[in-house]
């Protein structure tokens, strides 16, 4: 078993690493101008927000121009003994490095090694609503990183009581280390299903941090999204749920279903139930909750297995596991229910297997390639973070296509599909199906670039969307969001651009885009974005939740 207790302080953090100390006292004032606590002890305030983000940490160094990506990749034929006797064989392929370690150029090598990433510290900053900073939690970067541009990791939820925020990382298996400045981690083996096919040939647990109102930090370690990426995870009824994906290396469709390591990845995906404090478990007895195939709504061909499962998103409403799906080429992108309506799944292995995973009625149904069961083009939407503001009022964070137009069309980067439904949308349950309302994208400015101090004017990004979210239901029937944008721009890695955390106000019984004022006092404007808190160069904002508290604490957040 591998859980850590760690106890907080007060930090505060710049846009530069920290020294390697782990905890300190914040002994002056705070730089954004937020309250000040002299007490030498962390705590999340009631009624605030917590923003993970990441600073990258490399040098020139971290990375040699010349050499091999990833780090240990070995060129050459991996052969693998098949369930049905006999054997078959892989390629596997290195890289080399074109950039050295220095930001942003650094990401200019996911051009050559699609594996590229770098890990970096971890930072929860606690905010007001108003986005002013009281303080930071500064994560032990030997206890858990991340990888600095993969943009769907570090997503925040609060556990159903109130009491802890959680979220996915990385720490190292035996003989590897849990620091800054690795290499490729993020398509790393995990130590208990390693894929001698994957060229990365590194060991890292995908880990689930769980940090309560005291900044007490406790890790699980876990063998899923061996490949990939854990991406969310919440706590429920002393149980986490997870989603991320896996299977980085060169097994084909036949070869997944017909190796053990293959069987293996094809189990080790989606969404998955993983006890806290539980030695780290592995195959046949990693919990993959469900299983959906294309096939399931009547599309003939199936996907090549465990990629229909490539699951991003998460929350808990009603006692109900809802998961999205918005990137890759294999699947469907859209909201899922995972397993019955007021029922979490829990149970053994085969039992959490059986789950039914369902398309909410009313969503997308058509391929993330862009046809629809008939064979017809269809739209293509990219769902991320989701928040249901009642049992029939839902909001979608749509991140757009990614796909940077240039030269710019009248000053805009982003493509028509993005300018048209990327943003927040808005659900509403009608008759039992799902219907988009309207999309909230005034002051994003989709696709118009912003200017970030000491980024090169060449690397400005533009928003794009948005991907995680929270909110909060007022007495008076206004709703306020809380967004984390996604981008686009010519970076190497879109996922390392500068963004931002974003606000809007809604009215939550409107079923058409609201015009006028909202509450003057705050500062705000019915359907209209603020901005509350900008990533400066070498900067990313990935997840937001509102803060955990001592006790009970059963809102509507």
């Amino acid at each position: 078993m591998k859980k850590t207790l760690i106890v907080g302080a007060l930090v505060i953090v710049g846009a530069s690493v920290l020294a390697a100390q782990t905890f300190v006292s914040n002994s002056k004032d705070n730089a954004d101008g937020g309250d000040h606590d002299h007490s030498g002890r962390f705590e999340f305030k009631s009624g605030t927000l917590v923003l993970s983000r990441s600073v990258y940490a490399g040098t020139a160094a971290t990375v040699v121009v010349g050499q091999t990506l990833p780090p240990g990749c070995v060129a050459g034929t991996v052969t693998l003994p098949l369930l049905k006797g006999g054997t078959t064989s892989v390629k596997v392929k290195c890289a080399t490095a074109t950039a050295d370690g220095t930001y942003p150029t650094v990401f200019n090598n996911d051009a050559a090694d699609g594996s590229f990433g770098v890990t970096s510290p971890i930072f929860l900053d606690n905010i007001t609503t108003s986005g002013v900073r009281i303080g930071t939690l500064d994560v032990p970067d030997d206890l858990i990183v991340t990888s600095f541009s993969s943009k769907s990791e570090l997503a925040l939820n609060r556990s159903l009581d109130g009491k802890s925020i959680t979220f996915a990382g990385y720490r190292g298996g035996p003989g590897f280390v849990t620091a800054p400045n690795q290499l490729d981690i993020s398509n790393s083996n995990t130590p208990g299903v390693v894929d001698p096919t994957n060229p990365v040939v590194s060991q890292y647990f995908r880990t689930v941090a769980e940090v309560d109102a005291s900044g007490h930090i406790e890790i699980t370690e876990g063998n899923a999204y061996s490949g990939n990426n854990g991406r969310a995870a919440i706590k429920a009824n002393g149980l986490y749920y997870l989603t991320g994906n896996d299977n980085n290396g060169g097994l084909s469709a036949s070869q997944l279903l017909g190796t053990q390591v293959g069987i293996n990845l094809i189990t080790s995906t989606g969404a998955e139930l993983l006890v806290p404090g539980q030695t780290p478990p592995v195959p046949p007895d990693i919990n993959k909750i469900g299983d959906f195939e294309i096939t399931q709504v009547g599309f003939k061909t199936p996907d090549k297995a465990g990629k229909d499962n490539n699951f991003r998103g998460l929350t808990i409403f009603n006692n109900t596991l809802f998961v999205t799906k918005g990137s890759g080429g294999n699947g469907i992108n859209t909201v899922y229910q995972v397993g019955n309506a007021g029922v979490l799944p829990a149970g053994t292995t085969a039992e959490l297997a059986s789950e039914p995973i369902t398309i909410l009625p009313g969503f997308p149904k058509s391929l993330a390639s862009g046809v629809d069961v008939n064979g017809n083009p269809a739209p293509v939407s990219f769902p991320f973070g989701i928040w249901f503001a009642d049992a029939s009022t839902l909001y979608v964070c749509d991140e757009g296509d990614g796909t940077l137009v240039t030269p710019a069309v009248n000053g805009n980067v982003a493509d028509t599909a993005s300018q048209a439904t990327a943003g927040v949308q808005k659900w509403s349950l009608v008759n039992g199906a799902w219907q988009m309302d309207y999309v909230l994208q005034n002051g994003l400015n989709i696709g118009v670039p912003y200017t970030v101090p000491n980024l090169p004017a060449a690397f400005n990004p533009a928003t794009d969307g948005c991907r995680n979210i929270t909110g909060t239901v007022h007495g008076d029937g206004t709703v306020d969001i809380y967004a984390v944008t996604s981008t686009v721009s010519a970076s190497g890695d879109q996922g390392a651009d500068p963004n931002k955390l974003v606000k809007v106000r809604d009215l939550l019984t409107a079923t058409t885009l609201p015009q006028g004022n909202g509450d003057h006092d705050r500062g705000d404007s019915f359907g209209r974005f603020v901005t509350i808190r900008s990533a400066k160069a070498g900067e990313v904002l990935r997840g937001v939740a509102f803060a955990p508290q001592d006790h009970d604490d059963r809102d509507d957040h």
